[in-house]
């Protein structure tokens, strides 16, 4: 009571007169002085954090001082003076709610606060394990809001505190939750693009420390507490180019790289023909397990992509492994899925034709809880059947979602770079082609089951997306490679009538299906050799084109009938790309009439197949030079018809289409429709209705191929191949409606060598740069060890030194011992002759020889 009623004197004034809130704070502020008792210092803090909310600017401005003062003198000694000062320092500095002109007041005392490094130095000390829990909270809480409104100054004070790392370490081992906690979310903003930080925590410790969180918090099934140790994991190994190689190196040498595995029950010495096990790949999943999942993939995949050459079970990684299996063969969330995909080190040669994956089946009307396992087949299998089909062998294909199209696209730019060597896509086609034996029926594949099949009316949406898929994967497979195109032609599929769906088989995964299962059964009318790939193409693209014009049951269906017409008309248009012989394949099967009728058509409200039949028109126009019934002569009457500003219309529509210009590298997958003016009576079924009209690498093909282009004696432009600087046009006989400029044969042979040793010097580099790597790795060890040794070699010199010299000095002190006695020997003769004593002649010749 005596206490209080001090204060309020103190406060009332010597008159009593009432004061304003300026006056009490003022007087608050005076009594901070370190020269004032400690209850009074106490007690004024206490006010001051009362007023602090409503009078942030006047508290600041009086107060801010001799609180800073109380933090550095009184915050260790007295919890309670602790708590309440660094409670209304967080307050004076907090930015996050209120006026923008109190937000700024929040910046101005933070900058005021760390005007100096001591303040930032004495939170670090507080957070020392000998604090209370007030102020090791308190701390943790102010040094969060400074860093979320100065993070790089409190940075950088952080690496020249002296208790910086070992607070941070000593509150990630706190017992208790709120601590440990507040820690794990301060630690975020501490290391976030700070290289210094990441290595010195990381070296420190951080990450047993982090993992023993993760780990008793029950790992990925874990909370949000998870997620956020997840993330400083996360932070300390990303974003740091220059020590992130040796930061991984150094994270996967500790059993923490395994521990990781294990949070997601993968185990780590996984042989590549086992498949993983049933824990792993069937396991209830939630949101938040979900997310903290995604962070464990993530941290999979970046060092995945560090390991460069180097693998560790069977030529792969195992982190490597465990996203092809989380990918292809559990019971993810879809975009769990495709992130697992999207990591996948593209650097790598990844035997996919050796890996045994299991898949599994969810038996329909239980909710996810009871699974079917199918038989193992190799991850090339589950690829391209996760393409074709969709998840779980096409369960959920009709519902056109965005996250499975995501995850169908991601999986087909995996197969991309898997046949991007052509010794591979090679292999692929091979296996396609029928052999010589003309009695064998062709092998059936999923992808030429999907490409042969006819469309038929009425359009089956999920049909429709896995022809689609299909011929995008097969446009990888025969792009800018001539051989590939030739292996291509030779292709026979089956008749429509003899593909029945029978097994999955991808041709990279060894023999082909047996004769008994892919048979067809002959009947009487079957005397006809099969058809080529291309002639089939012509007639589904024939007959598609005949049903989009007679489709008027809904907008949507005749929307459908144009994304197959656009299919067939990206296909074409790639393959028929710089090869003379698919050309007159092609327009011997009738092409040139099925491209002629859409181009002339004026009554077109969808301007892509317009386009693109006038894309593929030019192509067959310029790639026209094999001897043949239809000749560049026969076209150019026909292009002379259609005009070359009706062509010209057409393209350049097409190029800036919204579902052309829309498509990107990182995604394919558009919302539906797209756009969503086009046609106001067209509705998505569902919230997340999605589709997809092209794939990147056709979007650049057509953009690196085509340019605009003008020529002087006419009057128009065409989109047409960059024109060679030999090229004259006075010489052309059709210049004045140009629509293409062939490029010669030996112009061709040039560009496809210079490709060739494009390709072959971008491997050179980087086999060049994984041993650049190695390198570097094996120099920073050997030069770490002749550090050590340098070191140890110097303090054994400087201990070598140090006993050198105490010899020399007790030499030296000997000396002047033995001189001492000489001294007093002779003084001591001396006298003995003065006394009349005998003198030994030992003894003087002695003192005859100290004479001399």
């Amino acid at each position: 009571m005596e206490f209080l009623s001090q204060t309020y004197v103190a406060l009332r004034g010597p008159t009593g007169a009432p004061q304003t809130a300026l006056e009490t704070i003022s007087r608050l502020s005076d009594r901070l002085s370190p020269s004032t008792l400690l209850a009074d210092r106490r007690a004024s803090v206490l006010s001051l954090k009362g007023l602090s909310r409503d009078h942030k600017r006047d508290v600041g401005e009086c107060a801010l001082p001799g609180l800073l003062e109380v933090l550095q003198n009184d915050a260790e000694l007295d919890a309670d003076v602790g708590k309440a000062v660094l409670e209304t320092l967080n307050t004076l500095c907090d930015t996050e709610e209120g006026s923008p002109e109190v937000k700024e007041l929040g910046f101005k005392h933070s900058d005021r606060v760390l005007a100096d490094d001591k303040a930032a130095h004495k939170l670090l000390a507080l957070l020392a394990a000998d604090q209370t829990f007030y102020t090791r909270y308190g701390a943790l809480q102010f040094l969060s809001t400074l860093l979320r409104n100065r993070r790089q100054l409190v940075q950088s004070y952080f690496l020249t505190a002296p208790a910086g790392p070992a607070g941070i370490m000593a509150v990630l081992e706190d017992r208790r939750e709120i601590i440990r906690n507040e820690a794990i979310i301060m630690l975020q903003s501490l290391i976030s693009q700070s290289p210094e930080i990441q290595k010195v925590l990381a070296f420190e410790g951080a990450f047993e420390r982090l993992f023993n969180i993760i780990t008793q918090e029950g790992g990925v099934e874990g909370g949000i507490v998870v997620q956020d140790a997840l993330l400083c994991v996360d932070g300390l190994l990303r974003f740091n180019t220059s020590n992130q190689a040796r930061r991984s190196s150094y994270f996967r040498e500790t059993p923490m790289a395994m521990v990781l595995l294990s949070l997601l029950q993968f185990p780590p010495n996984l042989p590549i023909h086992e498949a993983a096990p049933q824990q792993f790949a069937l396991q209830f999943w939630d949101a938040q397990k979900g997310q903290n999942a995604g962070i464990v993939v993530g941290i999979l995949g970046m060092l995945a992509a560090n390991e460069g050459s180097s693998v560790s079970v069977n030529g792969l990684s195992p982190f490597t492994r465990c996203l092809l299996e989380m990918a292809l063969a559990s019971n993810a969330p879809t975009a769990l899925k495709t992130q697992s995909l999207r990591l996948l080190p593209i650097n790598q040669s990844l035997p996919l034709t050796d890996i045994l994956v299991t898949t599994y089946m969810p038996v329909p009307e239980t909710n996810g809880e009871e699974w079917d396992r199918l038989e193992p087949a190799s991850a090339l299998d589950a690829l391209v059947e996760l393409v074709l089909s969709g998840e779980y062998s096409g369960l959920y294909s009709a519902r056109r979602d965005k996250e499975g199209l995501e995850l169908r696209a991601t999986a087909a730019s995996v197969f991309e770079s898997f046949v991007g060597q052509d010794d591979v896509r090679l292999l692929i086609l091979q296996a396609m082609v029928p052999p010589e034996d003309s009695t064998t029926p062709p092998p059936v594949t999923p992808l030429l089951q999907f490409l042969a099949t006819p469309p038929t009316s009425p359009l089956v949406p999920a049909s429709v997306i896995s022809t689609q898929l299909a011929a995008i994967l097969f446009a990888h497979l025969i792009r800018n490679s001539s051989r590939a195109k030739a292996l291509a032609r030779s292709i026979k599929p089956p008749s429509a009538g003899g593909i029945d769906g029978g097994s999955f088989f991808v041709p990279a995964d060894g023999g082909p299906p047996s004769q008994a299962q892919q048979e067809p059964q002959p009947t009487e009318e079957d005397d006809d050799s099969p058809q080529t790939l291309i002639q089939l193409l012509n007639e589904h693209l024939s007959l598609a084109l005949l049903s989009r014009s007679r489709a008027s049951s809904s907008d949507r269906e005749a929307r459908e009938w144009d994304r197959l017409v656009t299919v067939y008309l990206c296909l074409l248009s790639q393959w028929l790309w710089e090869d003379p012989k698919a050309v007159r394949e092609f327009l011997d099967a009738g092409g040139l009439g099925i491209l002629v009728e859409p181009v002339n058509q004026t009554s077109e409200t969808d301007v892509l197949v317009p386009g693109l039949c006038a894309l593929l028109l030019g192509i067959c126009y310029e790639f026209n030079r094999e001897p043949g019934e239809v000749t560049r002569a026969t076209i150019h009457p026909i292009l002379n018809r259609l005009g070359v500003d009706a062509l010209m219309g057409r393209i350049t529509r097409l190029r800036e289409d919204e579902r052309l210009k829309a498509v990107s590298p990182e995604s394919t997958v558009l919302p539906y429709p797209t756009p969503a003016h086009s046609q106001p009576g067209l509705k998505p079924e569902t919230a997340d209705e999605a589709e997809i009209w092209f794939d990147w690498p056709f979007v650049d093909f057509l953009k690196s191929n085509y340019c605009k282009r003008s020529h002087v004696s006419a009057r128009n432009a065409f989109l047409t191949p960059c024109i060679p600087k030999r090229y004259d046009p006075a010489r052309d006989p059709h210049r004045s409606q140009l629509v293409i400029v062939f490029r010669s044969p030996e112009a061709e042979a040039v560009v496809a060598s210079l490709r060739e040793v494009i390709r072959k010097q971008a491997q050179e580099i980087e086999t060049l740069q994984n041993k650049l790597k190695t390198a570097l790795a094996e120099k920073e060890q050997e030069t770490t060890a002749l550090q050590t040794q340098v070191s140890q070699l110097t303090s054994e010199l400087q201990s070598s030194n140090e006993k050198r010299q105490d010899v020399e000095k007790e030499q030296e002190d000997l000396l002047v011992l033995l001189d001492d006695l000489s001294s007093k020997r002779r003084r001591d003769k001396q006298r003995l002759r003065e006394a009349g004593l005998e003198v030994s002649e030992d003894e003087g010749d002695d003192e005859e020889e100290d004479e001399e």
